[in-house]
């Protein structure tokens, strides 16, 4: 009985911003428990490989695309195709992000623009153009992807950590009017991994020491351990579980 309920093969995945990083990540775990997956990316070159490589390593069946998710009509023609021609997937996860760091007095307004656009506004119009057939359907699941920013600021990312504070909100935003229709949506805030987004980062032997000494764990996240909470959260096991915001971060946000 408990292994059926955390059972989701079969299913099928959208995943934004899939095609490298976290968002890959994601998608292989989902496709080692056998659900079918649809990766997503501006470069449908990369996303085709990446497609090519998931499918060969799990057996899993995936699927590739790419429409610009900070296009509103592009998103909305585009989710309409692969409804068309997959069927309305079982899950979403809003993964697609973008960081650019700057002093907050010399921060770029056309940066600003870009983070609300790829961070905020994308997960707004792919969730708009697909919860409708959730909604109609009768079930369905969202995953967005928040930070350790959702909750904690740093220097140089106050845009960042404006956008990811604001998926947490849209987060409960969207609970509070899709749980009626079996939609449970929910938020993942991972701390800190070794990204492609966070290379400066990781590769900074000081910014490693501060967060191994910031983080309980003493160390750096890995991918696998982030792919856990997302089968939870796509299963039935999290049925009743929605407007959450759930912190992979190894104890970060949880001390001083």
């Amino acid at each position: 009985m408990t292994k059926a309920l955390f059972d989701i093969s079969n299913r099928l995945a959208l995943i934004t911003g899939s095609s490298r990083g976290l968002g890959n990540a994601l998608a292989r775990g989902l496709a080692s428990q056998g659900t079918r997956v649809i990766l997503h990316g501006r470069d449908l070159d990369r996303v085709k490989e990446e497609a090519h490589n998931i499918a060969k390593e799990t057996g899993a069946s995936v699927e590739a695309v790419s429409f610009d998710v900070t296009d509103a009509q592009a998103t909305q023609q585009a989710v309409e195709a692969l409804i068309d021609q997959f069927g309305v997937p079982d899950i979403l996860v809003n993964n697609a992000g973008l960081q650019r760091r700057a002093p907050f007095n010399e921060y770029a307004i056309h940066d600003w623009d870009a983070l609300i656009a790829t961070n905020l506004s994308s997960l707004f119009y792919v969730s708009r153009a697909l919860t409708p057939a959730m909604s109609k359907r009768g079930s369905g699941k969202v995953i967005n992807i928040g930070s350790v920013q959702s909750k904690l600021a740093r220097e140089t990312i106050a845009p960042y950590s404006a956008t990811k504070g604001g998926v947490v909100l849209l987060t409960q935003g969207m609970a509070a009017d899709l749980a009626r229709f079996n939609i449970q949506v929910n938020c993942i805030s991972p701390g800190y991994f070794k990204t492609e987004m966070n290379t400066a980062l990781w590769q900074d032997p000081s910014f490693n020491q501060w967060v191994e000494k910031r983080t309980p764990a003493q160390r750096w996240g890995h991918f696998d351990e982030l792919v856990g909470t997302l089968v939870y959260l796509c299963s039935d096991a999290s049925s009743f579980v929605s407007g959450q915001n759930i912190f992979v971060d190894g104890g970060m946000t949880s001390v001083v």
